[in-house]
């Protein structure tokens, strides 16, 4: 079976068919990486995301991005991008200590990958790493950089960066500023420039926007019955059925198993794979089906806390929101005067914080039915899927295009790879006209004012 697969992947890919198939390339072929790695939400590596790239991490693939005519030129091009592959928070570093004191004093099982943890392997995370960007986060934003400019080479050009009409702004974390020095090494380093540096700006107004939105931070963010799905989905039936599962793997009674120690475990198997590409042993605690529990975990927080959940998580991101079609329209404007448009590119970074609420402020990923406590089964087809959404270097791209005589469009890409704005009917659906992006997002172009939306009290008169 796997020499066929082999036969048809070097048919597909010369001729030229071979992103679409190598999203169904399944990992378990790799035993490098783990089963289980497609599940890891917000854990995840990109790769897993698209495929194609563990065999060529520079690879692109031009063929998805065909305009809806051979005159279409590229205007500008707006991405907002997720940092890179980063350490454990302090937070989960306490959880993961937890663990391992407990296996290491309690496990007595005799599988092989439970004897490597207990005499092969260490605790090496440290508080001190708290959600640093490691190296492989620096490769996830240069190999992204490289990308792009083969992607749009008329845009992410070495003239333009040159020329000053590439602009870079970043949120104030370390994780985010090292990435942004990632993506700028990316392009220097592949153009040989060494007789330039290149600024970016600090701006936690538009990349760190729900620290400063009352609202959000009082009514969400320290409101601990805001997670109340997610706090009964884990007391629920699925998530204590992956407990006494890893508790019997570990031959310890079932009551020494917490549910942060699962969450521990998970991201254990998690980040040994981001991190260093390992095929850990603790991943072996978790089986398919396991994965799947905790993936929808993983979901249900992040969609009560940054997405559809509550309407003040979308409305927290309104400030980025016109940032993006400020730009957008500034650069239009230039372009239809006649000048040059003076910023051509502008490159974002920021967190799954800040890209999740925008997200779900256009309508990305949104399903029928919200996700709850008690839907998981009936969610397994399900589109809120943050391991395909926001893996680590996780990025929404704009591209503004003129495809001559007034017709201007739009394109949006999630990952690199083309989505259609949700609501917005035209007859190429991944590059629809600008004028009716604007018009589906018309009431929120209007109003969607940061100051308002995020006000904690309303005047009763304005209510």
């Amino acid at each position: 079976m796997a020499s066929i697969l082999r036969k048809i992947l070097y048919i597909t890919t010369i001729t030229g068919f071979s992103w679409c198939f190598h999203n169904f390339v399944s990992s378990e072929e790799n035993l490098d990486i783990p089963a289980i790695a497609k599940y890891f939400g917000t854990k995840g590596r990109y790769e897993e995301v698209n495929a194609y790239l563990i065999k060529d991490i520079l690879a692109v693939n031009r063929s998805i991005l065909q305009p809806p005519s051979p005159r279409c030129r590229e205007i500008h091009l707006t991405a907002i991008i997720r940092h890179g592959t980063r350490y454990p928070t302090a937070k989960n570093v306490k959880k993961m200590q937890k663990l391992y004191t407990v296996v290491q004093s309690s496990a007595r099982g005799k599988e092989s990958w439970l004897r490597e943890i207990l005499a092969d392997w260490t605790m090496w995370y440290n508080e001190d790493m708290d959600g640093r960007l490691v190296q492989k986060g620096v490769e996830d934003l240069k190999h992204l950089a490289v990308r792009l400019s083969k992607l749009f080479p008329s845009m992410i050009s070495v003239e333009k960066l040159r020329g000053g009409f590439i602009r870079f702004i970043t949120s104030s974390k370390h994780r985010c500023v090292n990435s942004t020095l990632s993506f700028k090494a990316g392009l220097t380093e592949m153009w040989a420039i060494r007789d330039m540096e290149f600024e970016h700006s600090v701006n936690d107004a538009l990349m760190r926007f729900f620290d400063q939105c009352t609202k959000f931070v009082n009514e969400v963010e320290n409101n601990p019955s805001a997670l109340t799905e997610l706090d009964k989905f884990t007391q629920g039936p699925e998530m204590k059925r992956v407990q006494e599962k890893i508790a019997d793997r570990l031959e310890v009674p079932y009551d020494l198993i917490t549910d942060d120690m699962v969450e521990a475990a998970f991201y254990l198997c998690a980040y040994e794979f981001a991190i260093k590409t390992l095929n850990s042993p603790w991943c072996r605690l978790f089986d398919l089906v396991d994965a799947q529990v905790m993936e929808y975990a993983l979901d249900l927080k992040q969609f009560w806390k940054r997405a559809y959940g509550y309407e003040i998580n979308s409305k927290s991101s309104c400030i980025l929101f016109h940032d993006m079609f400020s730009r957008l329209d500034k650069a239009l404007n230039e372009h239809n005067s006649g000048q040059k448009v003076t910023e051509a590119v502008t490159i974002q970074v920021g967190h799954a914080e800040t890209l999740l609420p925008l997200l779900a402020l256009l309508g990305f990923f949104k399903d029928s039915e919200p996700l709850t406590s008690t839907n998981y089964a009936s969610q397994t087809q399900r589109s809120f899927r943050t391991s395909r959404m926001l893996p680590y270097a996780a990025n929404l791209i704009l591209v503004l295009y003129d495809c001559g005589g007034g017709d201007i469009r739009l394109q949006p890409l999630v990952n690199e790879q083309p989505v259609a704005f949700p609501g917005v009917t035209d007859r190429q659906e991944s590059m629809p006209l600008y004028g009716d992006v604007r018009r589906h997002y018309e009431e929120l172009l209007k109003g969607c004012d940061f100051e308002t939306v995020c006000e904690l009290f309303k005047n009763p008169a304005e209510v």
